[in-house]
């Protein structure tokens, strides 16, 4: 199924915005002082809470007034049944917080210096591992709001994934796919991907992921897919034989626990390494104690999760009222 312009466009807004929310928490990394820098960077860190937290709360608030232009008033709908933008504001996907989640790029450069590597890669690998926590941390919000918002409105039956153009191969291949509407949204780090409602009287038109392909650039192609792939397509060869579509994928966690992890953008399990090692400089936990079975503390239930373990649409909202979701 093809996006209608109104999802494409609420898509592109929070692309924009999780951008923007990212520079601004990356010109205060730049503040950082290498002598001190951790010290410093959790003397910013309200500052850059505030900031990504403003991106979250801006991204949350959008659902529903793009919800009700895109399908009008649910008279099904309980009145009840009101999404708390606010519940998803200070914590990740995953359902970590959010202040504890912005002191991983500190951590990864710190590792890096004691490593014995330059200062100058330590401060650029953690500023590119902010731009991914914070972006994640915005869409993040963004689609669980989406999410909400859906399930709450009876007339909505399912949703289809809106792929933006030159996405990963991975996301490629899932273009336009159909999805139950408490079906837990799949998608990896920096992933900008979101979703559009299917209900009897709004069902965008059908479309392949081959048309995506066919409008990119020769450079995107190579980027998406690599060489290889793009010659074997070229020739006629299905985007979804060519590609592994779960390779990389991952729906939303709880309790640090990843569904079908990836290693775009960062390497897998980055937060949980960082934060176990954390842990044990701090003496929190022993240091001779493995990385295995390890989970972060603190975890929060999040949308996704409770789609995962809903028995029914029923089931789903009642946990997301039950977790703060709704009123």
């Amino acid at each position: 199924m093809a996006p209608s312009e109104l999802a494409v466009a609420h898509q592109q807004e929070r692309q924009r915005l999780a951008a923007a929310t990212s520079r601004a928490a990356r010109s205060l990394w730049r503040q950082v002082d290498r002598q001190d820098l951790r010290g410093s960077w959790l003397g910013l860190l309200a500052r850059v809470l505030l900031i990504v937290s403003g991106g979250q709360l801006a991204a949350a608030r959008a659902a529903e007034p793009w919800l009700e232009e895109l399908l009008g008033t649910d008279p099904g709908r309980p009145e009840s049944d009101q999404l708390v933008a606010e519940a998803l504001v200070g914590v990740s996907g995953e359902g970590l917080p959010l202040a504890r989640v912005l002191t991983a790029p500190m951590w990864s450069a710190l590792r890096y210096v004691t490593a014995g590597r330059p200062v100058t890669q330590a401060m650029a690998h953690g500023e590119a591992l902010l731009d991914i926590v914070v972006r994640n941390a915005v869409a993040d919000a963004g689609r669980a709001a989406d999410s909400v918002g859906m399930v709450t409105r009876p007339a909505v039956t399912s949703y289809i994934r809106v792929v933006e153009g030159g996405a990963c191969s991975r996301c490629m291949v899932l273009a336009g796919r159909e999805y139950g509407v408490s079906s837990a949204f799949q998608r990896h780090p920096r992933c900008n991907c979101s979703m559009e409602p299917v209900t009897r009287e709004h069902r965008p038109a059908p479309a392949d992921p081959r048309a995506l392909f066919d409008a990119m650039s020769e450079k995107q192609r190579k980027k998406a897919f690599g060489e290889a792939a793009v010659k074997a397509i070229e020739a006629g060869a299905d985007i979804a034989s060519v590609v592994n579509a779960r390779r990389g994928m991952a729906s939303a966690t709880v309790f640090g626990r990843t569904v079908l992890a990836t290693s775009e953008g960062t390497r897998r399990g980055e937060f949980r390494r960082l934060e176990f090692q954390r842990l044990k400089d701090e003496g929190a936990i022993p240091r001779s104690r493995s990385i295995r079975g390890f989970r972060p503390p603190g975890a929060r239930l999040m949308p996704e999760e409770i789609f995962r373990q809903a028995d029914d649409r029923e089931h789903a909202v009642r946990l997301l009222r039950r977790n703060g979701y709704l009123t």
